[in-house]
């Protein structure tokens, strides 16, 4: 995929803190996400930030790490979804704020879906939370720990919930309507028997919002330098076309077999 159509991390700039992996990478949307955002300060305007209930970012700071069951490795930072023993494991590099996963979602997820369900590979999904860092807000974030109370009730669960976040996405990647635990509640009426009480207070309270630092202190840590990025044990496969949109089932398809086959 052509770094023109993806979400890049830069440098490290030399002032940031070294204490904090999230403030240690900036990240930037190239061409019209960019621009946009360029254009909204030379203008004078602010970017939009969602409201709704939930903890202050202190509070969250100062609450214990709590792991969502159903998760895996180290701090529980391992999202896995699909059999185990599937020869090929998928990996899936997002930030749920980023319209080019949404692209690769909406029209590769059902695919996928479907590869995983009948047992030709199985899906890591590593999340990441960057886009709050260059757009404001905290919608990255604050989904990613909604997921992660998904995750708690089931992995069809969190399949499910990731479905919906990606095709409910804000009209605008400068929309910070993810930041609003209400806004989320609401998408997750979607996913039939999630709304328990105990995934309701987890997103009211932003319980599993350590857990989503972890998660994305993982992604920061790894090779990865655009998003969506997916690779079949290991090698990259071709999910956004020049064009911005995502490439056919058919092509996608074609890629994984290739990948199985050499197994």
């Amino acid at each position: 995929m052509s770094n023109k159509k993806s979400y890049k991390k830069s440098d490290e700039p030399s002032n940031a803190p070294s204490n904090t992996k999230q403030a240690s990478f900036r990240r930037r949307a190239l061409i019209g996400g960019c621009a946009a955002i360029a254009v909204a300060f030379a203008a004078g305007v602010g970017i939009a930030t969602g409201t709704g209930t939930g903890t202050s970012s202190a509070e969250e700071a100062d609450r214990p790490l709590k792991v969502p069951a159903n998760s895996s490795g180290a701090d529980g930072t391992l999202i896995a979804y699909g059999d185990s023993k599937a020869g090929t494991t998928i990996k899936v590099y997002e930030d749920l704020r980023c319209p080019y996963c949404g692209e690769f979602e909406r029209k590769l997820g059902p695919t996928l879906k479907d590869m995983v369900d009948s047992g030709k590979v199985r899906v890591e999904f590593h999340l990441a939370a960057f886009l709050d860092k260059s757009l404001g807000g905290q919608g990255s974030k604050t989904s990613l720990a909604a997921l992660g109370a998904a995750l708690n009730e089931s992995p069809d669960k969190f399949r499910s919930f990731h479905s919906v976040l990606f095709a409910n996405q804000p009209a605008k990647e400068t929309d910070d309507d993810f930041g609003s635990t209400a806004n989320l509640l609401e998408l997750a009426d979607r996913v039939p028997g999630l709304r328990t009480p105990s995934f309701n207070k987890a997103v009211k309270e932003k319980t599993y919002a350590p857990w989503a630092d972890k998660v994305a202190d993982v992604f920061y840590d790894s090779d990865v330098t655009g998003t969506p990025t997916v690779k079949a044990d290991g090698k990259k496969l071709t999910v956004i076309g020049e064009n911005g949109k995502a490439v056919s089932p058919k092509d996608f398809t074609r890629q994984v077999d290739a990948a199985v086959a050499a197994e």
